[in-house]
């Protein structure tokens, strides 16, 4: 529709310009109107691309406030932050990154933490991933998703 649109007025644009069926003035005799001021230089791109301010530059993923995630999903950082203890065996463990969601790093950077869900007669789908530089993802689906959780 759009290549349609665009052809049509480059073969059509100019009969439907107003001012191409006029003739020509003639030449002002008025000096032509000069800035007072000079005119600012162009802005510089930046060498990389800005993430918008509620994304990580890092991951790319969003941001999200620990206010923002479920009260389990605090008390399970509190845990991490003391080194436990954890209420399932499986915390601590190395996530591996399968998905390919989070930043490439080398096996055992990332370990996982399950975040109870209330109700569950399992650990559910909820996980906080945490990195050796102290970053932290949240996951409400099983790893389907992930943002940064900023700290």
């Amino acid at each position: 529709m759009v290549a349609v649109a665009l052809w049509w007025w480059t073969q059509h644009g100019a009969e439907s310009d107003p001012a191409a069926d006029r003739p020509a003035s003639a030449p002002s005799s008025a000096p032509a109107s000069t800035p007072s001021s000079p005119t600012p230089a162009p802005e510089t791109t930046p060498p990389f691309p800005l993430a918008p301010p509620d994304t990580d530059p890092v991951s790319g993923l969003p941001l999200v406030s620990v206010t923002a995630l479920p009260a389990e999903a605090s008390r399970t950082l509190s845990l991490i932050d003391a080194g436990g203890p954890f209420p399932y065996d499986r915390d601590g463990l190395v996530f591996f990154n399968r998905e390919g969601i989070l930043p490439p790093r080398d096996s055992g950077y990332y370990r996982e933490y399950t975040v109870p869900t209330p109700g569950a007669s399992d650990r559910g789908a909820r996980r906080i991933v945490a990195g050796r530089s102290t970053e932290f993802y949240w996951t409400a689906d099983h790893y389907a998703s992930f943002v940064r959780i900023a700290r």
